[in-house]
Protein backbone atom coordinates (compact mmCIF):
# COMPACT_ATOMS: atom_id res chain seq x y z
CA UNK A 1 0.00 0.00 0.00
CA UNK A 2 1.59 3.33 -1.23
CA UNK A 3 1.75 6.37 1.60
CA UNK A 4 -1.40 8.38 2.08
CA UNK A 5 -0.59 12.69 2.43
CA UNK A 6 -3.42 14.60 3.37
CA UNK A 7 -3.67 17.72 0.94
CA UNK A 8 -2.77 20.16 3.62
CA UNK A 9 0.47 19.06 4.77
CA UNK A 10 3.92 20.39 3.28
CA UNK A 11 6.52 17.95 2.21
CA UNK A 12 9.88 18.98 0.93
CA UNK A 13 11.24 17.41 -1.69
CA UNK A 14 14.21 15.75 0.63
CA UNK A 15 11.63 13.36 2.66
CA UNK A 16 11.02 10.00 1.95
CA UNK A 17 8.42 7.94 2.66
CA UNK A 18 8.22 4.04 3.08
CA UNK A 19 5.19 1.82 2.59
CA UNK A 20 2.09 2.74 4.14
CA UNK A 21 3.03 5.99 6.18
CA UNK A 22 -0.06 8.15 6.61
CA UNK A 23 0.31 11.63 7.33
CA UNK A 24 -2.46 13.48 8.46
CA UNK A 25 -3.99 17.29 7.93
CA UNK A 26 -1.75 20.10 8.45
CA UNK A 27 1.51 18.56 9.01
CA UNK A 28 5.00 20.32 8.31
CA UNK A 29 7.99 18.27 6.86
CA UNK A 30 11.33 19.94 5.95
CA UNK A 31 14.49 18.73 5.61
CA UNK A 32 16.53 15.41 5.52
CA UNK A 33 13.30 13.35 6.45
CA UNK A 34 13.11 9.34 6.29
CA UNK A 35 10.14 7.63 7.66
CA UNK A 36 9.73 3.81 7.33
CA UNK A 37 6.73 2.03 7.04
CA UNK A 38 3.67 1.95 9.56
CA UNK A 39 4.36 5.06 10.62
CA UNK A 40 1.66 7.53 11.08
CA UNK A 41 1.27 11.30 11.67
CA UNK A 42 -2.64 12.26 12.95
CA UNK A 43 -2.41 15.92 12.42
CA UNK A 44 -0.55 19.17 12.64
CA UNK A 45 3.12 17.86 13.61
CA UNK A 46 6.43 18.93 12.67
CA UNK A 47 9.49 16.80 11.67
CA UNK A 48 12.73 19.18 10.81
CA UNK A 49 16.44 18.64 10.74
CA UNK A 50 18.21 15.06 10.12
CA UNK A 51 15.29 12.63 11.57
CA UNK A 52 15.09 9.59 10.57
CA UNK A 53 12.17 7.46 11.84
CA UNK A 54 11.22 3.77 11.94
CA UNK A 55 8.52 1.40 11.51
CA UNK A 56 5.38 1.70 13.24
CA UNK A 57 5.09 4.84 15.19
CA UNK A 58 2.46 7.06 16.10
CA UNK A 59 2.39 10.58 16.29
CA UNK A 60 -0.44 12.36 17.77
CA UNK A 61 -1.09 16.52 17.20
CA UNK A 62 1.41 19.13 17.84
CA UNK A 63 4.01 17.32 18.52
CA UNK A 64 7.60 18.95 17.41
CA UNK A 65 10.48 16.12 16.14
CA UNK A 66 13.78 17.36 15.09
CA UNK A 67 13.44 20.74 16.79
CA UNK A 68 16.93 22.87 17.37
CA UNK A 69 18.12 22.76 20.76
CA UNK A 70 17.40 24.92 23.48
CA UNK A 71 21.20 25.37 23.94
CA UNK A 72 22.89 28.80 23.92
CA UNK A 73 26.36 27.34 22.66
CA UNK A 74 23.88 25.69 19.61
CA UNK A 75 25.18 27.28 16.37
CA UNK A 76 23.13 25.55 13.63
CA UNK A 77 25.65 22.64 13.39
CA UNK A 78 24.32 19.78 11.05
CA UNK A 79 23.43 17.16 13.74
CA UNK A 80 20.55 14.31 13.78
CA UNK A 81 17.75 12.72 15.75
CA UNK A 82 17.44 9.05 15.53
CA UNK A 83 13.68 7.25 15.99
CA UNK A 84 13.42 3.66 16.77
CA UNK A 85 9.95 1.43 16.25
CA UNK A 86 6.76 0.87 17.33
CA UNK A 87 6.94 3.86 19.46
CA UNK A 88 3.96 6.21 20.34
CA UNK A 89 4.09 10.30 20.92
CA UNK A 90 1.64 11.60 22.47
CA UNK A 91 0.26 15.41 22.00
CA UNK A 92 2.91 18.22 22.42
CA UNK A 93 5.53 16.05 22.75
CA UNK A 94 9.12 18.16 22.16
CA UNK A 95 12.43 16.28 21.04
CA UNK A 96 15.58 18.21 20.26
CA UNK A 97 18.27 17.25 17.56
CA UNK A 98 22.05 16.47 18.82
CA UNK A 99 24.74 19.20 19.44
CA UNK A 100 28.24 18.96 18.42
CA UNK A 101 28.72 18.48 22.67
CA UNK A 102 26.85 15.28 22.72
CA UNK A 103 28.37 13.17 19.23
CA UNK A 104 25.75 15.30 17.18
CA UNK A 105 22.64 12.70 17.86
CA UNK A 106 20.01 12.79 20.16
CA UNK A 107 18.57 8.63 20.16
CA UNK A 108 15.05 7.17 20.48
CA UNK A 109 15.00 2.89 20.06
CA UNK A 110 11.92 1.06 20.02
CA UNK A 111 8.59 0.30 22.47
CA UNK A 112 8.23 3.51 24.64
CA UNK A 113 5.33 5.90 25.29
CA UNK A 114 6.22 9.29 25.81
CA UNK A 115 2.70 11.19 26.81
CA UNK A 116 1.23 14.61 26.65
CA UNK A 117 4.01 17.16 26.71
CA UNK A 118 6.94 15.30 27.64
CA UNK A 119 10.34 16.88 26.39
CA UNK A 120 13.25 14.96 25.40
CA UNK A 121 16.22 17.75 24.99
CA UNK A 122 19.33 17.67 22.80
CA UNK A 123 21.52 14.41 22.78
CA UNK A 124 19.56 12.06 25.18
CA UNK A 125 19.45 8.36 24.72
CA UNK A 126 16.98 6.40 25.07
CA UNK A 127 16.32 2.36 25.20
CA UNK A 128 13.48 0.56 24.98
CA UNK A 129 10.17 -0.31 26.69
CA UNK A 130 9.90 3.38 28.51
CA UNK A 131 6.72 5.34 29.73
CA UNK A 132 7.64 8.85 30.53
CA UNK A 133 4.52 10.08 31.70
CA UNK A 134 1.92 13.43 31.11
CA UNK A 135 4.53 16.68 31.37
CA UNK A 136 8.08 14.64 31.79
CA UNK A 137 10.92 16.87 31.32
CA UNK A 138 14.67 15.66 30.13
CA UNK A 139 17.36 18.10 30.01
CA UNK A 140 20.50 17.36 27.55
CA UNK A 141 22.73 14.22 27.61
CA UNK A 142 20.15 12.18 29.43
CA UNK A 143 20.34 8.26 29.22
CA UNK A 144 17.46 6.13 30.23
CA UNK A 145 18.11 2.59 30.04
CA UNK A 146 15.31 0.03 29.11
CA UNK A 147 11.35 -0.69 31.09
CA UNK A 148 11.88 2.54 33.02
CA UNK A 149 8.87 4.05 34.59
CA UNK A 150 8.86 8.07 35.45
CA UNK A 151 5.95 9.75 36.54
CA UNK A 152 4.05 12.92 35.75
CA UNK A 153 5.65 16.61 35.48
CA UNK A 154 9.04 14.98 36.97
CA UNK A 155 12.40 16.63 35.52
CA UNK A 156 15.39 15.15 35.36
CA UNK A 157 18.78 17.28 34.62
CA UNK A 158 21.54 16.82 32.16
CA UNK A 159 23.99 14.11 32.12
CA UNK A 160 21.98 12.00 34.49
CA UNK A 161 21.23 8.16 34.06
CA UNK A 162 18.60 6.38 34.96
CA UNK A 163 18.74 2.89 35.14
CA UNK A 164 16.85 -0.31 34.25
CA UNK A 165 13.43 -1.31 35.54
CA UNK A 166 13.24 1.96 38.23
CA UNK A 167 10.53 3.80 38.72
CA UNK A 168 10.41 7.82 39.33
CA UNK A 169 7.55 8.92 41.07
CA UNK A 170 5.57 11.90 39.83
CA UNK A 171 6.46 15.56 40.70
CA UNK A 172 10.20 14.51 41.47
CA UNK A 173 13.45 16.41 40.73
CA UNK A 174 16.15 13.87 39.62
CA UNK A 175 19.78 15.29 39.93
CA UNK A 176 21.85 12.17 40.09
CA UNK A 177 21.83 8.82 38.40
CA UNK A 178 19.32 6.07 39.19
CA UNK A 179 19.96 2.62 40.55
CA UNK A 180 18.36 -0.11 38.22
CA UNK A 181 15.33 -1.45 39.84
CA UNK A 182 14.91 1.52 42.42
CA UNK A 183 11.70 3.24 43.47
CA UNK A 184 12.79 7.15 43.83
CA UNK A 185 10.51 10.21 44.78
CA UNK A 186 10.88 13.83 45.93
CA UNK A 187 12.67 17.35 45.27
CA UNK A 188 15.24 16.30 45.15
CA UNK A 189 14.43 12.60 45.05
CA UNK A 190 15.09 10.10 47.43
CA UNK A 191 15.43 6.48 46.81
CA UNK A 192 12.38 4.70 49.06
CA UNK A 193 13.40 1.35 47.85
CA UNK A 194 12.91 -1.28 45.58
CA UNK A 195 10.34 -0.89 42.37
CA UNK A 196 8.69 -4.07 43.46
CA UNK A 197 5.85 -3.64 41.16
CA UNK A 198 7.85 -3.44 38.57
CA UNK A 199 10.27 -5.84 38.78
CA UNK A 200 7.39 -8.76 39.78
CA UNK A 201 5.74 -7.60 36.71
CA UNK A 202 8.48 -8.48 34.57
CA UNK A 203 8.65 -11.42 36.03
CA UNK A 204 11.80 -11.71 38.27
CA UNK A 205 12.48 -14.67 40.31
CA UNK A 206 12.39 -14.38 44.18
CA UNK A 207 16.41 -15.30 44.46
CA UNK A 208 17.08 -12.39 41.91
CA UNK A 209 14.86 -9.84 43.64
CA UNK A 210 16.66 -10.83 47.02
CA UNK A 211 19.81 -10.11 45.25
CA UNK A 212 18.94 -6.80 43.88
CA UNK A 213 17.61 -5.64 47.66
CA UNK A 214 20.93 -6.96 49.07
CA UNK A 215 22.61 -4.86 46.88
CA UNK A 216 21.20 -1.74 47.38
CA UNK A 217 20.85 -2.28 51.43
CA UNK A 218 24.53 -3.04 51.58
CA UNK A 219 25.99 0.06 48.96
CA UNK A 220 23.72 2.99 49.52
CA UNK A 221 22.03 1.78 53.04
CA UNK A 222 18.66 3.33 51.66
CA UNK A 223 20.16 6.72 51.27
CA UNK A 224 19.88 8.24 47.51
CA UNK A 225 20.24 8.11 44.40
CA UNK A 226 23.88 7.66 43.75
CA UNK A 227 26.83 10.02 45.23
CA UNK A 228 30.07 9.17 43.90
CA UNK A 229 31.54 7.61 40.01
CA UNK A 230 33.29 4.61 42.20
CA UNK A 231 30.20 4.10 44.39
CA UNK A 232 28.18 3.78 40.97
CA UNK A 233 30.74 1.49 39.07
CA UNK A 234 30.66 -0.75 41.70
CA UNK A 235 26.90 -0.99 42.07
CA UNK A 236 26.96 -1.60 38.34
CA UNK A 237 29.42 -4.62 38.31
CA UNK A 238 26.83 -6.19 40.56
CA UNK A 239 23.88 -5.84 38.82
CA UNK A 240 25.43 -6.90 35.52
CA UNK A 241 24.39 -10.65 36.37
CA UNK A 242 21.03 -10.30 37.08
CA UNK A 243 20.48 -7.31 34.13
CA UNK A 244 22.22 -10.02 31.88
CA UNK A 245 18.99 -12.08 32.58
CA UNK A 246 16.77 -9.87 31.15
CA UNK A 247 18.52 -7.85 28.74
CA UNK A 248 21.45 -9.40 27.27
CA UNK A 249 24.10 -6.98 28.83
CA UNK A 250 24.39 -4.42 31.54
CA UNK A 251 23.47 -0.64 30.29
CA UNK A 252 25.02 2.16 32.06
Amino acid sequence: MTSQIHPSSSLSKSVQLGENVIIGPYCYLEGNIKIDSGTVLKSHISITGNTSIGKDNIFYPFSNIGCDPQDQKFSGEDSFLEIGNSNIFRENVTISKGTKDGGMLTKIKDNNLFMTGVHIAHDCKINNNNILVNQVTLGGHVNINDYVVIGGLSAVIQFVTIGSYSMVGGMSGIDKNVLPFSLVIGNRAKLRGLNLVGIRRHKFNKDQINKINNLHETFINKDAILSTDDKVEKIFIEYKSILNEKLGHIQK
